[in-house]
């Protein structure tokens, strides 16, 4: 009998070590990288996080990652999918990349992949440590040049949010969102100095439904970025300055591009930037469609260029300008833009002379500019734009 009840303890026991070994780390579906080992002394986490992910993944119940407050490096990280269930990884912290570009290959510092029912929180930083990486760039003149990586990259993710982030100093863009459905971000922050290289905030490409929403962006290039293959990308209430400004595209630089369509962009404030809200493609390439793309309720302030559609777009001189651009663009309207412009060409519209843009529209344009070459002007080429409202700025 006394052997039996002995006997009963010890698998009971052994029981009670392997729950709490499968465990390790988890309390109610909170995986914690202090648990997993994220060192407090050398504060690296990358080993840790790679493990708490694992766990998380497989678990069958909704589960969270997180990452409590203080300073961790990471390296270059991969965490995929498909989890069993829905999953959430909670930043506190700061996440510190390696300073050295040389220490990636590829590029990506974190890339999240092939996710479904995804949530990355908490009031944490992605710091990609940019700065050296900026000074050695030739990406601005050199077509051909090596890339650097990028801070954050989504792929294939969906039904996903990304809220109370911020992304600080990455070394190539900030964000790259590729091949996702349903994906929204709120409340995102994007920091970089304007002199920053190459620094997109958040570039969109081949997704559908990509909400970005009450955010704030500052950042060296463009704002948002929205590639080919975009289809119902919803921007609003964005604050963006310093940086380049809303574009979509460049267009028509690759093969094969697929059309764009349903690009919203609505109660932005832009300021301070070389660009207000733009459509650019390149000219002499490759064909490609652009329609369905509304910008409504923008204020500027000290804009250069805050209307633009640019079909000769050709930095740094690298493209030929011996045929004009194969990209079609059509279905677009500017409505209720007002603010203050840094150059007296407050709307310029140059379209293809070889696939002119139609349907067009310009409403309600108040756009101010004070400075030599005034007063405010419009410049529209290869294009019969719809002018309704009033318009400050004659000439199209």
């Amino acid at each position: 009998m006394g052997l039996k009840v002995v006997s009963f303890a010890i698998i009971s026991f052994s029981l009670f070590l392997l729950l709490a070994s499968t465990a390790k780390g988890q309390s109610k579906g909170v995986f914690d990288v202090t648990k997993y080992g994220a060192d407090k002394r050398y504060h690296t986490v990358t080993q840790a996080l790679t493990n708490a992910w694992k766990d998380a993944c497989a678990s069958t119940n909704p589960s969270k990652v997180l990452i409590p407050s203080g300073t961790y490096s990471l390296r270059k990280l991969t965490l995929a999918g498909p989890c069993k269930a829905a999953i959430e990884l909670q930043v506190s912290g700061i996440l510190k990349a390696p300073v050295d570009p040389n220490q990636f290959s590829g590029g990506h510092w974190v890339n999240f992949m092939y996710v479904d029912k995804f949530t990355l929180s908490g009031s944490g930083t992605f710091d990609g440590q940019g700065k050296v990486a900026w000074s050695k760039s030739t990406c601005q003149k050199d077509k051909d040049c090596d890339s650097l990586p990028m801070n954050i990259r989504f792929d294939f993710i969906t039904n996903a949010l990304v809220r109370d982030i911020t992304t600080r100093d990455s070394k190539n863009f900030h964000v790259n969102v590729l091949g996702c459905k349903n994906l929204t971000f709120q409340h995102f922050t994007v920091s970089a100095p304007g002199e920053s290289v190459n620094t997109d905030g958040i570039h969109v490409g081949r997704s559908t439904g990509i909400y970005i929403i009450d955010s704030k962006i500052s950042t060296g290039d463009d704002c948002i970025s929205v590639g080919d293959g975009t289809e119902e990308l919803h921007i609003t209430r964005v604050t963006c300055g310093p940086g380049h400004g809303i574009s979509v595209g460049s267009l028509g630089k690759y093969p094969n591009e697929k059309p764009v369509s349903g690009v919203f962009v609505k109660n932005c404030t832009i300021s301070d930037t070389t660009n207000g809200v733009r459509i650019k493609s390149w000219p002499a390439l490759y064909g490609g469609v652009a329609s369905n793309m509304h910008f409504e309720d923008i204020v500027m302030n000290n804009v250069q260029n805050p209307v633009i559609i640019d079909q000769v777009y050709c930095p740094w001189n690298q493209c030929s300008l011996k045929a004009p651009s194969k990209v079609k663009i059509s279905d677009v309207s500017f409505k209720n833009i007002r603010g203050t412009s840094a150059t007296p060409v407050v709307v310029k519209i140059a379209c293809s002379s070889s696939i002119p843009c139609e349907k067009v529209e310009l409403a309600d344009i108040k756009l101010a500019y004070r400075g030599p070459g005034g007063p405010a002007k419009s410049q529209c080429s290869n294009v019969k734009p719809i002018i309704s409202g009033i318009m400050s700025a004659p000439g199209c």
